[in-house]
Parts: C-alpha cells; structure tokens; sequence
C-alpha cells in the first residue's frame, strides 16, 4: 500500500459484515498555513473526532457528541492524547529528517493504526503503520508482534522498537480487547444517532430546459436507498443515468438519478415519476415530471436582466478606450509599433 498525504477511506454500509475503527495520525514539517499535527478518529467512514495542533482541545463530531456527553472520560482520554503524540511525533519526524540527511522541504510522517470486526464471524484483525514522505516506512505485525521495516532506513527504528517490551504487551492488549470493545461502543452510539426522526429530501434539478431532470436524494440513511424512474408505473432501464452515492457531512447519504429528455415530448411528461425507497419504510416517496416543480437557475434570455447588459458594454467601451490610448499613447514619431514588454518606461523599480 502506497501512503498518501489524503487518505481514500471506506464508504460506510449498514449492512457491512466489518466495521473499522481508525485513528489517523499526521505530523507535518514544512508546510505553511497548515497545523503541524492532526488526528482524526473514524469509525468506517464516519468522523467521530479530530483535534490538531492549533486547536488544543478535541472537538466531537456529530454521533460521539452524545457518547461524551454520556460518558466524559472518553474526552480525557483523547485530549491527553492528542496532546502527547503532538509532542511525540514532533520529535520523531526530527528524527527522520537526521537519518534521511534531510535539512529543508516538506516532509510527512503519517500513521494509522486500530482494528476491524467482523459481526458475523466476530473476527478482529488489527493494524498499526507508519509512512513517511508519502512511502511506507514501518508497520507492526500483529500476529508476531515484530515490527517489519519496508525500507533500509526503517531498520534502526525496528531495532529500537522491538526492543519495547511494555508498549508491544499494551499494544497486543489493545488490538484484541480495547479497540473491538471500543468499536462496538462507537457502533451502537453511531446505530441511535441514525434512529432519530429525519426525512429525506427529494427533489427535481434542471440546469437548462435542454439538460437532462436529475432526481436528487439527500439526507437519507441507511446507505441502501432505492431510486428509479419509471414511466406508466414500470422501472425505466434506459435514457436514465445513476450517480454514485455520497456522504454528507453529518452520516447521511445523497445521491442523484437523471432522466434524459431528448426522446420525451413534453405531452408525455405526466407518465414520468422518480420514485425514492427507503428499507423499512413503507410508503415511497414519488414525484411526477412536471415543470412546476423543478428547481432550476436558468433564466430565459428574454428575461435576462437589461442593467446586467448595459453594464458589461460600458465595462467593454471603457476597456476599448483604455486600450487604445494605451498604443496612442506609444506610438513613435515613425509609424506605429506596440510597446515593448522591455521598455524601461513600463518596467517596475
């Protein structure tokens, strides 16, 4: 696996047989306008806390605001946190930057480390590696409890690290009770946010009386929402277009079906309905084809606003003007030439 300064992360999934609990760990040197140091907590691919170096405390996201709530030392535990790897990982990318003969740039000294469980088969596999400049550098194997360098240079940390007795003995007790036992917490805190009473939005987008009418979901959850067009009540299966479902920033989901017009009279629209499933619940959501209840910016050129127009030819006018005055203005005794780009009268000082 190749470390990347961004991270691809897996889609969340009701109905996922694994569920991962990550922590991911970033110090920087180098890079202006960017704290040094950031920590995310996910939990598949929800983002239950993050703190950095700028911002001291921890700040909980969405589903693990009640679980603090709730149960407080979970905060502790993770503002402690935060504020010891800062420290930790400041001297180690130090470190790194001596073994690898490095003085100046941007470096990357990245980690990500927890576990995942299987809810079937109750299986928890673990995981902790590190990567620096954007390759991996070490990783820890969770069956030996050896760590195994992936580079030369990674092979004085190894020797250093298994040297560690006490950290593998309370690593190994947190890849088999502590990280399952805390994903499973996550999951239930994360299962009770989602029980609360939200409706998905379900509306018609447009961009142009020519585009195609893209039916658009948002805020639904689980992930497995059903959408469709159908036309006389039967599922159409071709002129339509499905986009990828995406995540919003609160656990919810959102996602889009479009409807190619081109073969559709507008005669015909009222056949037309994009249907919205949601599993365990019972009534659909559908809306019928229709210009009065399509959401669209387009504005008829007919309608355009004059003042825009009128505004933008006397912005045009006064370009052309100043244009012009501009090689008047350089026109020589002899002939007329434009200016060059290495006249001393137009150069900076």
């Amino acid at each position: 696996m190749n470390w990347q300064l961004f991270l691809l992360l897996h889609l969340y999934s009701l109905s996922a047989k694994k569920h991962s609990l990550r922590y991911f760990l970033t110090e920087s040197s180098g890079v202006t306008n960017l704290p040094e140091f950031v920590a995310q907590l996910m939990v598949d691919d929800l983002l239950g806390g993050y703190c950095d170096s700028n911002r001291k405390i921890p700040k909980p996201r969405d589903w693990a605001v009640k679980m603090i709530l709730e149960d407080p030392k979970q905060f502790e535990i993770y503002e402690n946190e935060c504020d010891r790897y800062q420290h930790k990982y400041r001297t180690q990318i130090k470190n790194l930057k001596e073994q690898f003969n490095q003085t100046e740039g941007i470096h990357i000294f990245q980690r990500i480390h927890g576990c995942e469980w299987d809810d079937e088969t109750d299986k928890k596999t673990a995981f902790n590696q590190f990567g620096y400049d954007g390759e991996d550098f070490i990783a820890l194997d969770p069956e030996t409890m050896t760590w195994v360098a992936a580079k030369p240079q990674a092979l004085i940390t190894k020797r250093k690290w298994d040297n560690e007795i006490i950290y593998l003995e309370i690593k190994k007790l947190f890849n088999a009770e502590i990280c399952p036992k805390r994903l499973r917490k996550y999951l239930q805190y994360i299962q009770k946010f989602h029980q609360r009473d939200v409706q998905p939005s379900v509306f018609l987008l447009q961009k142009t009386p020519s585009s195609p009418v893209s039916c658009h979901a948002t805020g639904f959850y689980p992930k497995e929402a059903v959408m469709f067009w159908r036309k006389d009540g039967e599922k159409l299966h071709e002129e339509v277009e499905y986009m990828e479902i995406l995540p919003n920033h609160d656990g919810t989901f959102q996602r889009s079906v479009d409807l190619k017009l081109s073969s559709v009279s507008p005669e015909e629209w009222s056949r037309y309905e994009c249907v919205f499933q949601l599993p365990g619940v019972v009534e659909d959501i559908a809306i019928v084809l229709d210009t009065s209840v399509i959401r669209t910016n387009w504005v008829p050129p007919a309608e355009f606003p004059t003042g825009v127009v009128a505004g933008v030819v006397v912005v045009v006018l006064l370009l052309l003007a100043s244009i012009m005055g501009y090689f008047i203005w350089k026109r020589p005794n002899k002939g007329f030439s434009r200016a060059s780009s290495s006249d001393p009268s137009t150069s900076e000082t």
